[in-house]
Order: structure tokens, then sequence, then C-alpha cells
């Protein structure tokens, strides 16, 4: 007899694939085939090292430098009182709410002169039983420069598992570019505190716009904080990997399909038709308007159905959609591209990493330590953080690029920065063409800010909102 298994149900697999620290592309030995210990002994035993996540390789585009800022870095927590506990209605306690308390890194720029790349982070791994450094270009705790600001705000949300490091190297490399970057630490969905997949459902996109408003009142001149009059929350960009993208997608307007609200595993008393496309209240306040672009890496959801068509139409922010052509987490065709071509009424971008998976671009490089095995995961915790083709560096760097571009262009209205993302669309098609002074001839149609060949393996799709294209004729 055939065993049928429900998409919804293929989800749960990959998702305890993840939770065990293993991306499905990278998990070869999967139940039925457990690890030896001589294929234990097979994998050299990596050296302690300094894990840098602020290294920009010789072959990164233009855009992926660190900026002129020196950075800054400090670690704070806000609470949301009177939040639905997930976790205790799905235990029979209907009415059930809690005070929510979110940690955030935030990264900001700097007074003075930046430290000589000394900033040390200590970091809970994939494995939470270990915990790790982390090195980067940040001083902790260093005074907050005046300068320019305020600051356009950028807000970084993690996958399930995951923590607010996982895209640390973003955070600084923004940060120096004149931005205050706030990465959350979402409460019962990180490596050592990670809870049932309905709470995640339910709270991820409103974490998201609690920590937007919870800035704004922070950046307020009279607030006493360290980001008074420094941020601009008005001037708002949001990142989200995976679960993180799951959520941006409906923090900017994206609203659940009415049938998610029942799929096996959701949040129970179907919470998401809180934030449903046919709920009036979302429509009339489910997005910011203080979020002026996007960017959603791997965004789960759409190869399940969460979203459709009318749900997709009340998207209106700018976004850049990043996904590996690979991914068998969030899919590719029915999973990304899908929420690409959906979003008619936004301007956006599709950057894809051909044959990468759901790693692709987003997490820090594997820290040393996750190159041993894990009794505690009884996986490699490398799975997590890799790619099976791609360069973790290079598609960190490569990501950096992008992303300045899309949000200098639309958060510091500096349109010289599209350039780099209206492209050839296969970096391979590109023509390069310099002559002896590294001035572009004629026919050079390579892409902007890549050295030659470095574009080869990428494709950035591009299309208008749909009240924007020009009538036909």
């Amino acid at each position: 007899m055939t065993s049928i298994i429900s998409p919804y149900r293929r989800h749960l697999l990959a998702a305890a694939a993840l939770i065990s620290g293993l991306s499905p592309a990278l998990g070869a030995q999967r139940a039925g085939a457990p690890e030896t210990n001589a294929m234990r002994r097979n994998v050299a035993p990596v050296p302690a090292a300094e894990q840098r996540i602020d290294i920009v390789t010789p072959l990164a585009p233009e855009l992926a430098a660190y900026g002129a800022y020196p950075i800054g870095v400090r670690t704070i927590t806000v609470t949301d009182r009177e939040r639905r506990d997930v976790l205790r209605m799905i235990a029979g306690d209907s009415t059930a709410r809690y005070d929510r308390t979110l940690t955030l890194e935030v990264w900001y720029p700097a007074a003075g002169a930046s430290a000589a790349r000394l900033g040390e982070y200590r970091v809970v791994m994939r494995d939470p039983s270990v915990t790790v450094s982390l090195y980067g270009q940040a001083r902790r705790d260093a005074a907050a420069r005046d300068g320019e600001a305020p600051y356009p705000l950028l807000i970084i949300s993690h996958g399930y598992p995951g923590n607010r490091y996982l895209l640390s190297h973003l955070g600084e490399n923004l940060a120096s570019k004149g931005y205050v970057v706030v990465s959350i630490d979402h409460t019962e969905s990180t490596y050592d505190n990670a809870q049932a997949f309905a709470s995640t459902l339910y709270n991820r996109p409103l974490d998201q716009l609690f920590v937007l408003h919870a800035i704004a009142e922070l950046g307020a001149p009279a607030s006493g904080s360290f980001l008074a009059g420094r941020v601009d929350a008005n001037q708002t960009g949001i990142i989200g990997y995976s679960m993180g993208g799951y959520g941006v997608v409906n923090t900017i307007g994206g609203g659940f399909r009415t049938a998610a609200a029942t799929l096996p595993g959701a949040p129970p008393r179907a919470l998401l038709l809180e934030r449903s496309a046919d709920n009036a209240t979302y429509q009339r306040s489910g997005g910011d308007a203080r979020i002026k672009a996007a960017v959603a890496i791997g965004p789960w959801g759409m190869q399940l159905g969460v979203w459709d068509a009318a749900g997709l139409a009340g998207i209106r922010t700018p976004t850049l959609f990043v996904a590996g052509s690979a991914d068998d987490v969030s899919g590719y065709e029915n999973g990304t591209r899908a929420l690409f071509r959906g979003a008619v009424n936004a301007d956006r971008y599709l950057l894809t990493f051909l044959g990468a998976g759901h790693n692709a671009a987003a997490p820090i490089p594997a820290p040393a330590e996750s190159y041993a095995y894990s009794a505690t995961l009884k996986s490699f915790p490398f799975t997590h953080y890799a790619d099976p083709m791609w360069d973790t560096r290079r598609m960190n760097n490569i990501l950096a690029h992008f992303v300045t571009a899309h949000f200098d262009a639309r958060l510091k209205g500096d349109s010289s920065k599209l350039a780099y993302l209206q492209l050839v669309t296969n970096g391979k098609d590109g023509v390069y063409a310099m002559d002896r002074d590294a001035k572009p001839l004629p026919a050079h149609s390579y892409w902007k800010g890549f050295k030659r060949g470095t574009a080869a393996g990428l494709v950035l799709e591009r299309e208008r909102a749909a009240d924007r294209q020009p009538s036909p004729r």
C-alpha cells in the first residue's frame, strides 16, 4: 500500500531535520542510516580558531566592503505585555497571556575610532550545549555616534531554530554603512529554547512589529536610551531568513490564506486568522508604513499554501527575495520564486544562488566547533550553517552587496545604487569588456560591482509593481 505524506507533514520532517542540525540537502545520514563510529573518525577535527564574521574576500562584489563608520554593539531586552501565550493555549488554557521578553543585539555607528577588529561575541551554537566565540569589528557598549544621526533602522529575524547572531555578519556590515541594526532572539524559537512550532508561526510577525515599535520609542529624543535621537524608525527595513522570512512576508502585507489557520500544527483557536488576508482589521493595520523596504531569504510557507494570490497582492513594500534554487525546506519554484511572482503590487527582485539549498547566503560561516559530531544532536552541527555547493563567506559577501544596494536606494534615497540591481538577468550572460584603464567599453554588460567571472551561478530577476507598469500601447 502506498504511503502518502501530506506537504505539511513533510515540512515537519524537514523542521525536525533542522532542529537536529541538518539541512535536508546535507543530511545524507538519515533515519535508518545512522552515522557509525568509523564515519565519525573519518572527519578530521578542526582546531579551535577565531571565527570571524567580518571577512570580505578578494572575490567579493564592490558593495560587500565594510563602510566608513566604526561599529558599536549592545545587548538589550524589550517586553511585549500581555501577548497570547501559545504554549499554554496548546496545553488547554484558551485565554492564556504572558509578558513576552525578547533579547536584541543592536549594532550602530559608534563614536571614535574602531578597535583593530577585536570585537568578540560569546554565542550559543546550533548544539545548545556548546558556546563559541565569534569575532568581528564592533566594540561592546561603545558610545553612539551623533554625526549624521538619526540613522535608518534595520531589523533582522532569524530562522527556526536560530538566534540573534545567525546573521551577525550582515548586522555588523550594515551598521558600518550608517544603519542601526537590531537582531532579535525570538523567544521559544532559539537554539537553547526551541518550543512547539506553533509558537513561531503565531509570534514571528508580531515580534517583528513589536521590535519596530519598541525601537521607535527608544529612539525618541527624550527616551534616555543610547538610541535617543539616533535612529529613524520612519525609515525602516526588515530582513528575515526562513521563518524570519515567513514573518517578513506577513509583516509587509502578505495576509495568510484562511485555510492556513487550520493546517496540522497551526496555532490553536485559529489564531492565524488574526493576520489573514480576509481579516478586515489586518487589512487596515497588518503592515506598518514605516517599513520602506524588505529582504526575505528562503522564506518558509508558500510551498504549503500559507499564502495565495489574494494575500500576496497585499504586499506593496519593495522587496528583495533571496533563495537557493535547490532549497528543499522552503521550496524554490513553489516557494520563494512563487512568492516573488505573486507579490504583483510591489517592486521586487529575486536573487537566486543556482544549486544552493536552504542555507543560501544567510547563516554565518560554520564555527570550528560545529565540525565535530554532536552527541546532543546526533549529527554534525556544521550542516546547519553550510551549503553543499557554495562557499558560505562568498554567499555572505554577495548578500551584503545586494542588501546594501537595496536599502541605500530605498531608505537613504541613493538612486545611484539602483544600477547595482538593474542587471542582465543571468550572471553568466553578462559581457565583461573593459579598456586598459578599467573603463567599461560599449559592449560591457557585466554585473555592476562584480569582478570578471564572479557573477556566474547567480540570477537576478526584477519586476515592477503592477500598478506602475507602463500601459500597453
